[in-house]
């Protein structure tokens, strides 16, 4: 029986965790309260650093709609503190991503699912951001402001300006809207599906996160097996043939596990940096 009741209670205590006091429908967003949101946007890496990204300044154009939707004191610090998690989107996009988080949080959706949503509808907007902006539209509005600047016109700075920001500004402040309607109108079907929404979400966020480790984990050893006159490269004859990435993988569940006993992002970072001076002296990395 004492075993059951110390189940029941962590089960109970965990639910208390991932919700919020205060059940009731926050108060209603205005046309002035997402543009805030939009400005307030801009700066989004004000703070940026590798522990946490983006998530100082996601959290600063978030706050006061979040004032605004948890008069519950614990409830906007909960909400605050699970704000404060790791996020990384594209700059000009992260709008799109807020307006959906703030119609969650208004309808008090669970924490977790709206984490899950953060991460699955941020992250690809991050690769998304920039194949549209940086491959696209500024080498667009770039040659037409170069071709009027090398005609001796002063027009081509100008032009290049106002051509990349109508856009850009268009689609920060658009989204915004939209995104908050979609998330206002979506809130029904969302909430008779919040266990199918948090499962989807997370999905799509464990998968971006392991196509991140592969891309952008760099990690391989240099050892070599010698045998006779035969000489086998450890990492491209036996690892990246058994499974690809192997190395970086195993070092992004080791700091995860480390993460989870408490250690600071911090450490890893020093951790991580001795590991590679010493592994490239060593002959080994």
């Amino acid at each position: 029986m004492g075993s059951n009741k110390n189940i029941d209670l962590s089960q109970v205590q965990e639910v208390a965790a991932d919700e919020y006091q205060d059940k009731t429908m926050g108060a209603e967003l205005t046309k002035s309260d997402i543009n805030k949101m939009a400005w307030r946007s801009l700066l989004l890496q004000a703070s940026f650093n590798f522990e946490r990204m983006q998530a100082s300044g996601w959290l600063y154009g978030l706050l006061p709609g979040l004032k605004k939707i948890h008069t519950n004191k614990a409830d906007l610090a909960k909400s605050m503190k699970g704000h404060m998690g790791f996020f990384n989107t594209h700059p000009f996009l992260v709008t799109f991503v807020m307006g959906i988080i703030l119609a969650m949080e208004r309808s008090k959706q669970n924490v977790s699912s709206i984490q899950s949503t953060k991460i699955a509808v941020g992250a690809p907007l991050g690769g998304i951001g920039d194949a549209m902006f940086w491959l696209t539209l500024l080498p667009i509005c770039g040659g037409i402001g170069a071709d009027l600047a090398l005609q001796g016109s002063i027009l081509g700075a100008v032009v290049f300006f106002l051509l990349f920001n109508v856009v850009h500004f268009g689609l920060r402040f658009g989204l915004a809207h939209y995104a908050y309607r979609m998330g206002v109108a979506a809130i029904p079907l969302i909430k008779a599906n919040t266990k199918k929404v948090s499962h989807a979400a997370s999905i799509v966020g464990m998968t971006v996160i392991g196509a991140l480790v592969a891309t952008y984990v760099r990690l391989g050893t240099t050892l070599e097996i010698t045998a006779g006159d035969a000489v086998v490269k450890v990492q491209e004859g036996v690892i990246d043939k058994l499974m690809p990435a192997f190395l970086p993988l195993m070092y992004t569940l080791a700091m995860y596990a480390l993460v989870k006993r408490g250690w600071s992002p911090i450490r890893l970072i020093v951790i991580t940096v001795v590991l590679g001076i010493a592994g490239k002296f060593a002959g080994f990395l």
